[in-house]
């Protein structure tokens, strides 16, 4: 650069590509630098993604230690108060307990007094089970209590007289003897649609009602014993049994020792 006056040289400097090359390396470098700093020394890195959940996670922890400690200082408090009324002798010493368990006390009172909802609760529960002691005293369960097993198996499917479900499903093991729960008639053994067959058994104001029975071994009006083999499983029909008294259903697994 020249002078206009003196047309001298005041200053020069030489361009070349590696200079320049250097110059930008080395601005490109000072920004990450400068932008590194800055992530990790000052709030900008919580808008950052990532960030955020550890800055939650964070302030989750401190309300919680927070929270713990007001609750310490608390107790501190209420001991300070204690000590402070002991020295003064305003209270017993006697009187004086711990604030652990003045705090279980408390808690306790809390529990010990029942709301209106757990009251409800409560009375139903009682007249509920007093019905159910009502059900089994009566005559006609203490008769049915004496009856036998219908087949020796698992229950797969329990009756629901909510959904008009009134049988209640068997498996068997093949050749299973299928059992006259009391001594009456079979009044019913009729053909179903898969080949099995329903059989109905009448014993005074009791009908047991045996369903997907495969092989029949008594014939209709037939008089059977409690106990007596009146049908036979093939192991791949499941036995529907159903138990009625006096035209009101009766879940037999109540009713009856299983």
């Amino acid at each position: 650069m020249l002078d206009d006056l003196t047309l001298r040289e005041v200053f020069h400097f030489r361009v070349s590509l590696l200079g320049a090359i250097s110059v930008i390396t080395i601005t490109i470098v000072a920004l990450i630098v400068l932008l590194s700093v800055l992530i990790v020394y000052t709030p900008i890195r919580n808008i950052l993604p990532g960030y955020s959940a550890s800055l939650r996670q964070q302030l989750i922890q401190e309300s919680a230690r927070v929270d713990s400690l007001q609750t310490s200082l608390i107790l501190q408090r209420q001991y300070l108060d204690v000590i402070k009324q002991v020295t003064a002798g305003t209270i017993d010493l006697d009187s004086v307990q711990n604030l652990d368990s003045l705090q279980r006390v408390t808690q306790a009172q809390l529990v010990a007094e029942p709301s209106e909802a757990t009251e409800t609760f409560m009375s139903q529960y009682e007249q509920r089970e007093r019905d159910r002691l009502l059900l089994f005293d009566n005559a006609s369960t203490r008769s049915v209590r004496q009856l036998c097993r219908p087949v020796r198996g698992a229950v797969m499917s329990a009756a629901r007289p909510d959904l008009r479900v009134y049988g209640t499903t068997i498996r068997t093991a093949k050749n299973e003897n299928v059992l006259a729960v009391a001594r009456g008639t079979l009044v019913s053994s009729e053909r179903l649609e898969d080949n099995t067959f329903c059989i109905v058994l009448q014993a005074g104001t009791l009908t047991a009602i045996y369903r997907h029975v495969t092989k029949p071994l008594k014939a209709q009006g037939a008089l059977v014993e409690a106990g007596e083999s009146i049908a036979m499983m093939d192991g791949e029909h499941d036995l529907v049994f159903e138990l009625w008294e006096s035209g009101q259903f009766m879940n037999f697994e109540e009713v009856m020792a299983w």
